[in-house]
């Protein structure tokens, strides 16, 4: 095992009567130069483990609990299959275990759920919105198109909840709250492919349940899933998200565009800087920008595509760095820091 640049624990002092965490100061993941001149520069964490799961290499405080946002979804959909739930398409597991960007094909894969467990949008918890597409959300707001439940981006995951719910026998009322045998089963399995317990349970954008894990612990737990022998519920995850990437970002996205290119690939984005990846018989990668920004991630995550998991340059070429414009041309880039070479 080699680890680098590991930063102190985080600490935490009480204030007002509740906890505030104080976060150390994190190694530079990604450097900002414009004309040659370091602009600015992105601070985080990241880890990559083994197949097995075992710490191969790390930057900063990977022990500290990080928020996984929906990079969570991927260990997260294991539980819908073990409740009971059996979808009817590898499509539909993907988007149980995506963040789509509400096209056309999404909302309506994410209906087809519901409707073979016999319910309709009005159930979903998740809260309306505008899809994420772009070209999509253009022509509702010329149409004077409303939010819908099903154009957010997690209807996918909530519609998997509600069928694992009915599959289960559980009271699809009330899927959401942490005491909800659904919501109890994510938990312990959150933990279970961690190794580690949960360490805290927020509210998510969505609505639901949000597990606090370490980047280890996430890293782990996605590893698992390509790692899982075949007819596993982690294996049947793995296997659909590969096998359909649209379903699991849509369009132009990262997810999507990355698992395309790259044979066995499993990546998954989560809000505020997360990103997890996985490649069968080489480990798992994870990292977290402490600003939660977003201009760094493809940077930081073929970086260590390419350094810790093999992934040829060639193949990553498109991720490996951001332009930096001035008038109209390019005049800088965004840029992995040399850290992530390991």
């Amino acid at each position: 095992m080699t680890a680098s640049s590991q930063g102190p624990a985080a600490s935490s002092r009480v204030a007002g009567g509740q906890e505030v965490l104080s976060w150390p100061d994190a190694p530079v993941l990604v450097e900002v130069r414009r004309s040659g001149f370091l602009e600015s520069v992105h601070r985080g964490a990241a880890v990559v483990v083994g197949p097995e799961g075992d710490l191969r290499w790390s930057a900063g405080d990977v022990a500290r609990p990080v928020l996984p946002r929906s990079a969570n979804k991927p260990v997260q959909a294991t539980a819908y299959l073990a409740a009971g739930w059996r979808p009817r398409s590898g499509e539909e597991l993907a988007i149980a275990a995506g963040s789509h960007a509400g096209e056309d094909g999404h909302r309506d894969r994410a209906a087809g759920i519901l409707g073979a467990a016999g319910l309709g949008p009005e159930a979903l918890g998740c809260p309306p919105a505008l899809p994420g597409h772009e070209p999509t959300r253009a022509a509702w707001l010329v149409a004077g198109r409303a939010p819908e439940r099903l154009a957010m981006n997690c209807s996918g995951k909530h519609s998997a909840m509600l069928a694992a719910c009915v599959a289960a026998g559980w009271p699809t009322e009330g899927y959401l709250d942490r005491a909800h045998p659904l919501q109890q089963a994510i938990e312990a399995r959150l933990g279970e492919a961690a190794g580690e317990p949960v360490a805290a349970v927020v509210v998510d954008g969505c609505g639901a349940p949000q597990h606090g894990l370490s980047l280890t612990g996430l890293a782990r737990g996605v590893g698992s899933l390509v790692a899982a022998p075949q007819g596993s519920p982690g294996r049947a995850v793995a296997d659909a998200v590969r096998a359909h990437p649209w379903y699991v970002a849509g369009t132009g996205r990262e997810d999507t565009d990355l698992m395309t290119a790259v044979p066995g690939l499993l990546v998954k984005g989560g809000a505020d800087g997360v990103h997890v990846a996985a490649l069968p018989g080489r480990g798992a990668v994870a990292f977290k920008l402490d600003d939660g920004g977003d201009r760094g991630r493809t940077p930081v995550l073929a970086a260590l595509l390419q350094h810790h998991l093999g992934v040829p340059a060639e193949t990553l070429a498109p991720w490996a760095v951001t332009p930096v414009t001035g008038g109209d041309g390019v005049v800088g880039e965004v840029a992995p820091a040399a850290v992530l070479a390991g």
